[in-house]
């Protein structure tokens, strides 16, 4: 597996992101709904990695700096065919890896309080990541869980 910072024109990239906030979309209310659009992902500040093995995509991440010294994790998204494998643990590796290089004191994230959210809870929490509360522009809201890691 590769983990390499991406430009998004792959269209296989922009094929999971697309699924990612369509079924993000279907699971919570519009206004709990928080993951940035291929738009958002470009936009200046936000890196984007992408595992694949060869041509396959298997996942992807982002961090974008919401704050000196406070990083965000975004779009953090599995390829259903690579479940179990490692792919999101490898992802959120190297963000951290990353936010640690820029200096970062902290990064947090957004996630669904919803069961289908469990997983990807587990998997912060095994990061070290603790509960918090909203962050940023975030506001209390039934249907998010907020994380934070100190560096």
């Amino acid at each position: 597996m590769q983990i390499t910072v991406d430009d998004l024109t792959d269209p296989a990239v922009v094929e999971l992101l697309d699924g990612h906030v369509s079924q993000l979309r279907s699971i919570s209310p519009p206004e709990s709904t928080h993951a940035l659009d291929l738009e958002g992902l470009r936009a200046p500040g936000v890196t984007v990695w992408v595992a694949r093995d060869g041509d396959a995509v298997l996942g992807c991440g982002a961090l974008t700096e919401i704050e000196p010294g406070h990083g965000e994790v975004k779009s953090m998204r599995t390829a259903p065919g690579a479940r179990r494998r490692g792919v999101a643990r490898a992802v959120l590796a190297e963000i951290l890896a990353e936010g640690r290089r820029r200096g970062l004191a902290r990064i947090s994230l957004e996630t669904g309080s919803d069961d289908f959210f469990a997983p990807a809870r587990a998997l912060y929490a095994a990061h070290g990541f603790t509960e918090c509360g909203p962050f940023g522009s975030y506001r209390l809201d039934p249907h998010s869980t907020f994380m934070t890691l100190e560096l």
